[in-house]
This record gives structure tokens, sequence and C-alpha cells, in this order.
């Protein structure tokens, strides 16, 4: 069995691109919003950012359930995928988009300006893809 996570900041085609390579390989695909939402794992709201606060140790132990009592391969689709142990993860995809498509989908989503611009700080400064490389991933980027 193979685990790949798919990660980036929000809006740079995560979803499309792991959705479409668990179609491709036969996969299991795993959306970490509905393992949040089943487990129960939101823990309180941030106003300022509108978003609310996970715990990521808690999600993690989410994730690592489900993927050992899985028995086919898995594509998990989250920005936060990437906090997960490398010892349970095959491969790790960050998507990355040019900062103009960026700003024009976090603007669709109808993002706060304080949000958007966090989040293309996020892209400018490739954290998604650092914190991968701080976990030990295998990293393949895709641009979108």
């Amino acid at each position: 069995m193979k685990v790949t996570i798919v990660t980036g900041t929000p809006c740079t085609g995560k979803t499309t691109v792991a959705k479409c390579l668990a179609k491709k390989n036969k996969a299991k695909y795993i959306d970490v919003n509905e393992v949040i939402d089943k487990n129960n794992l939101k823990e309180g709201y941030d106003r300022k950012r509108k978003s609310y606060i996970i715990d990521t140790k808690k999600l993690n132990k989410a994730l690592i359930k489900t993927i050992t009592q899985s028995k086919q391969s898995l594509i998990i689709d989250s920005h936060l995928s990437h906090y997960l142990p490398k010892k349970y993860v095959n491969k790790c995809i960050v998507t990355k988009t040019t900062l103009k498509k960026l700003k024009n989908r976090l603007k669709k989503r109808k993002y706060s300006k304080t949000k958007i611009q966090e989040n293309m700080m996020c892209e400018i400064f490739d954290v998604c893809k650092i914190e991968a490389e701080e976990v030990g991933h295998k990293i393949h980027v895709i641009n979108t």
C-alpha cells in the first residue's frame, strides 16, 4: 500500500491534483476536512484568521489510524497533510501556482484581504514545502 500526500497553500490546486491521482492510480481519496469533522478535531475558531484551530498531533493520530487500517493505496489531500510523520508517507506532492492565479482563486472564494495576504505570503515563502522538508518527506513540486 502506498500513501501519497498532497499539500500546498489553499487554492493552489491540491484537490484537483489529488482527485486526478486517486483516479489514475485507483487509490482511495482522503479529504482531511472530512477526517477532521468525523473525529471532532476542531478545537476552536480563530476569529482573526476566520479559520478553525486544528491540533495536528490529534489529526495525525486519526490519519495514521486510517492509513494502518487501509488495504488500498491512499491519496491524502490537505494543507495539513505534510505534518504526517515520514514513515507513513511514500510521496509528498506540493502544489504551487502563480501569485496572480492564487490571488484570483482566493478572491473567488471570498477570502478576506488579511487571509489573502497571509496565503500569498505562505506561497511566496514556500511554507508547506519547507515544513514538509523539515519532516523529511520525499517531495515532488507540481506547478498547477
